[in-house]
């Protein structure tokens, strides 16, 4: 019988890390300098998270969808994306600028790499003072404008900085620009996949003199021109009570803020569901059996789950996820 699952996590050294994955989160990074990534459940081809509670213990996350099927991931979800889970979900930690990015959308994703695209959102979990995110182009800003910005390694004039708080959330449709500024560390929800067209490295050169390898050819036909600069999403701060962020065909994610317990009910949801803890502990109940979940740590309750209680060991705070 199928029930909450919690994964091994995956880290990533990066140039650009730091060390707030293992300092704010506990993580145990080994022996990585920088650790730019945790990633928290992954079914992409390599990358597989691993169940680490109960009997399914050592199980992949794509072995479980290949044998539960729509019990795990739900019918809808599973007519729709066969054995491929649909989510990845990240910590990121930045301790210098990110490249400034572009995703494909699915369309162009599945022409190009045979993959979807990639629409995602940032949740900020922590962000030294003077710290932001790059999102979204000025207003105005033309494909004429941004190609000789290109040629002149100026893309980064042509962005909005966005200066950011823990707590600030924004969501990233595929074809927005975007990079995440040093000093700001995030919980990142996507689409499954790993396609990235980078098109601007703040004209940084390696020990060899040579910049990274940009992809500005490619990122022309994924970039969206014209549109309003997105911006942080605005959300009702509140407490015992699930709160919308973001909506969309890809992924909905609520942001729960708790220190009693709560009763949650499935009937209306044809989805697996995530649980992000960002602070504090709780316990999640389900069919008598309680198994924690800490700051830094992810569980996926199957959708044929129905109903689980979630009871909170003083202020915890969790993003709740799944597929509309």
């Amino acid at each position: 019988m199928l029930y909450p699952l919690k994964f091994r996590p995956l880290f990533f050294d990066k140039i650009w890390g730091g060390h707030k994955i293992e300092k704010l989160l506990g993580k145990n990074i080994g022996k990585l300098a920088n650790c730019g990534e945790s990633w928290e459940l992954s079914g992409i081809d390599g990358k597989e998270s691993v169940v680490t509670n109960g009997y399914l213990a050592d199980n992949t996350l794509p072995e479980l969808v290949e044998v539960y099927m729509g019990d795990l991931v739900g019918e809808k979800v599973f007519d729709r994306c066969g054995n491929d889970f649909p989510l990845l979900v990240k910590f990121i930690d930045a301790q210098d600028d990110l490249s400034v990015q572009v995703h494909p959308d699915d369309e162009l994703a599945a022409l190009r790499h045979g993959t979807n695209g990639k629409t995602e959102m940032w949740y900020v979990v922590d962000a030294d003072e003077g710290s932001g995110l790059y999102v979204g182009f000025k207003e105005g800003v033309t494909k004429q404008q941004y190609l000789d910005a290109v040629k002149a390694g100026t893309v980064d004039a042509l962005l909005v900085f966005h200066s950011v708080k823990p707590g600030d959330v924004f969501f990233i449709p595929a074809g927005t620009v975007h990079a995440i500024g040093r000093g700001v560390m995030v919980a990142e929800i996507q689409q499954s996949s790993d396609v990235t067209y980078r098109i601007f490295d703040w004209n940084r050169v390696g020990a060899d003199g040579k910049g990274r390898q940009l992809h500005t050819l490619e990122a022309e036909d994924a970039l969206r021109f014209g549109e309003p600069a997105q911006s942080a999403v605005a959300y009702e701060r509140a407490v015992n009570k699930t709160v919308p962020l973001i909506n969309c065909k890809q992924f909905n994610v609520n942001v729960v803020d708790f220190d009693k317990t709560l009763e949650k009910v499935y009937a209306q949801i044809d989805s697996f569901v995530l649980y992000v803890c960002l602070e504090g502990r709780a316990h999640v109940v389900y069919e008598g059996e309680a198994q924690p979940l800490a700051k830094g740590e992810v569980m996926l309750v199957p959708a044929i789950a129905t109903e689980l209680a979630m009871v909170p060991e003083g202020r915890t705070k969790m993003l709740e996820v799944y597929v509309p």
